[in-house]
Formats: C-alpha cells, structure tokens, sequence
C-alpha cells in the first residue's frame, strides 16, 4: 500500500487542499464478482436494482441481495469482444419508468466488425428481461482499429444522450482525427433520442422547415435528431452529433448529478493522464487538445491550427508521478456519507492509486485515499448517489465501516 502517497494536482499550479477529510472509516466493500463487468448503473425507477455490463455482451441484474440468474439482456451474438472491444456502454431512459427504453454501446460482430453501435432496447413484460425484439440501431459508427472506442453513455440533464468516443485507435492518432470535426471519433457526440419526438417528427422534416442542416455523420442513422444548438448543427462542412472534440480515448465520464457539470477522464498515450472538465453552462465547442496537446503539455502540433485555444485539463497525471497508463473515471460523489460531498472519485487501471478530487476558487487539487492495485476498471452509481468501483472482476461499494 501507498498509504503515505498524496498527489496534489491542479490546473496549472500546485496549491489547495481538500474541503472535507476522507473519513478514516471509509472502505472498499467487496459486494459480488461477475465475468469482466465494466460499468454499473441504475435505471431511475425507485426499484433500487444494480445494472451491471459484462464485457462480452451481457448485462445482469444485482436486486440489492443476488445477482439473478438470467441475465437482463443478452446480446453477445451480436458484439465483437476481447482487448477494448466489447458491450462497453449502457444507459436508462430519463422516462425509462414510463416508456422501458434504455440504451446501449457495443462494438459490433460482422459485417462491419468493431464498428461502434448505439442501440435502443425496451424492457419486457418482465421487469428484468428487456425485449430482444425491441432492438434499434440508433447509429453506427466507423472505426478503424480495434482500441480507442471509448464506450461510455449517459444522458445528460438537459435529456439529451452523450456518447463518449475515442480517436479511432492505433497510435498517435494519425489521421487527426479528433481534431477534424467531419468525422464522430475523439469527440464528445449530443444526440437527441426522444422516443416521442421522433414518432411525431424526423430530421428531414426539420430540414423541410429549415430547423437543421442534414450533416448527420453516423451511419446507419434513423433513430435520432441532432439538436438545434448544437455547436454544429448549422455547419455542413463538419459533424453536426459533435459537442466537444480533442479526446483521445473518454473511457470513463460522467454528469455531476447535482450542477450537472460534465467531467471527463480521457486515457493518455506516453506521458500524462488528464480529466477535463466542462461547466453546465457550457454551449459546446470545446477542444481539449489531444493530438495537439497530451495533458497540459504539446504532443504532436504538425497539423495544429494557429492561435487555437485549448481548453486544459483540470487534473494532469504524469506517468513518472503515479506509475499510470489508463485514467479511470469516477463521480463527483452525492451519496449518504457528509464527508465526501461534493468529492470528484477517480483511479487509474495500471497504477492503482485511488484520489478524491475538489475544487476551490477554480482550482482542482487531488489526495490520495488508497492504492487498490492493478485493475480498476470502472465507477458506478446507485439512485441514492452512492459509488460503486469495479476492481478486477469484483463490484465493490465505496462505504463507512460498521460501527
């Protein structure tokens, strides 16, 4: 353990400590195991069930006792998994309690193999198997290699559903391709699915109407709209789904349930791992940097365009610093325990090490709490607000120990 290990890290200075103190009580609390699990989520139905994704292409149901035996969804025909491929992304309908929708992020099985899919489902007469039946391809997404597929959703306050993607993989980036708006990789994509808008409208008919011009990018498109103020939905040169650009890989992020700020942990290349972050306020348009920028430092600026401004992380994680390779993205924490309210949770899969992160007049600061070792693979959230970490193969509740 690295138990005398704390990393300040800020902005563009090293200054600041934490608001609160992590309890001293405050544990890991292994709950159950599963094979390869990657993210876990509610559904926002008051039924307090745990949805938990396995790489391969299923997605099972932990009721607060069990896990239970048939999966909700089993869909590992349809995905190509192994490495960073696989069933990676899932989220609930914000009416989910009403209409059964949810969504999922997958890299596909042939044709197209390893192309990214955002797909609709909706849950069955049985509240704990969806309908396979209901299946609809939302988008599909090219991509070139076989890593770099991000693979996180969330549907952000304002209803619409952000999709997390990365560079296209291989290294370096070599096709630039997220700093190159007319294309859907090393982006943050904002896209609206409203079952109810799209029964009664269709993006032909806004365009009819002159409400949006027809950049749609993603292939295999039927099923969404692109929102009017989108940074660029008026562009025809570029991708009108795109919200923010300059990612490399954001293999984990998330929405700060109370402010509605958006953090994003984006995994680096040889240097630095960084978290980005974008106030609720925002209207869009972001670059984060990546390929011209690696953390809070020059990478690769052959292609870069003068005078662009970058917006720069608000944690930058050298390699040299905390023995990482792959940041991992939590939450700002809301849960039941005081003492982390308001705390941003995030590790690293190689490294281990495991911070709780504030913000003060502006600046980010970071401490250390624990090292859990090789293998932190994803942050979770329950309808109550409490955080969940994958380590391994094992779901665990970060949690007070008893009395």
């Amino acid at each position: 353990m690295k138990s005398t290990k704390t990393l300040i890290l800020l902005f563009m200075f090293l200054s600041g400590s934490l608001c609160a103190a992590i309890p001293a009580t405050l544990e890991l609390q292994p709950l159950f195991s599963l094979n390869n699990p990657l993210t876990v989520r509610h559904a926002g139905d008051g039924s307090g069930r745990l949805f938990i994704i396995e790489q391969a292409g299923t997605i099972r149901i932990y009721n607060g006792t069990s896990v239970l035996t048939t999966p909700f969804l089993d869909i590992s025909a349809k995905v190509s998994s192994g490495g960073e491929r696989g069933l990676l992304g899932l989220d609930f309908d914000p009416d989910f309690s009403n209409n059964g929708y949810f969504y999922v992020n997958y890299t596909k099985s042939s044709p197209n193999s390893g192309d990214t899919i955002i797909e609709r489902y909706k849950v069955s007469s049985n509240p704990n198997i969806a309908d396979l039946a209901s299946a609809q391809v939302i988008m599909r997404i090219d991509q070139s290699a076989g890593n770099h597929n991000g693979g996180d959703i969330h549907f952000g306050p304002d209803g619409y559903l952000y999709i997390g993607m990365g560079d296209g993989g291989g290294s370096g980036d070599s096709g630039n391709d997220a700093q190159e708006n007319d294309n859907l990789l090393g982006a943050m994509l904002r896209i609206d699915v409203s079952p109810n808008k799209l029964l009664v409208d269709s993006f032909e008919a806004n365009l009819a109407q002159g409400l949006a011009i027809d950049n749609k990018c993603g292939l295999d498109a039927a099923e969404y709209l692109i929102p009017a103020d989108n940074p660029y939905a008026q562009d025809p040169s570029k991708c009108g789904e795109i919200w923010a650009y300059g990612l490399r890989n954001p293999w984990r992020w998330s929405f700060d349930r109370l402010t509605g700020d958006l953090i994003t942990a984006d995994v680096g290349q040889n240097v630095a791992e960084e978290v980005n972050f974008q106030p609720a306020s925002s209207t869009g348009g972001e670059n984060y940097g990546w390929r011209c920028r690696e953390g809070a430092r020059d990478f690769n600026t052959s292609l870069c365009t003068p005078g662009e401004v970058y917006v720069e992380p608000v944690i930058d994680l050298p390699h040299s610093a905390n023995d990482g390779c792959s940041v991992i993205g939590g939450y700002v924490y809301r849960g039941p325990i005081a003492e982390l309210a308001g705390l941003y949770v995030y590790s690293d899969y190689c490294g281990g090490e495991m911070y709780f992160a504030t913000i003060s007049a502006g600046t980010w600061s970071s401490e250390f709490w624990q090292d859990v070792g090789f293998g932190t693979k994803s942050f979770g959230e329950d309808e109550a607000g409490n955080v969940y970490v994958i380590i391994g193969n094992t779901i665990n509740l970060i949690g007070l120990a008893p009395p």
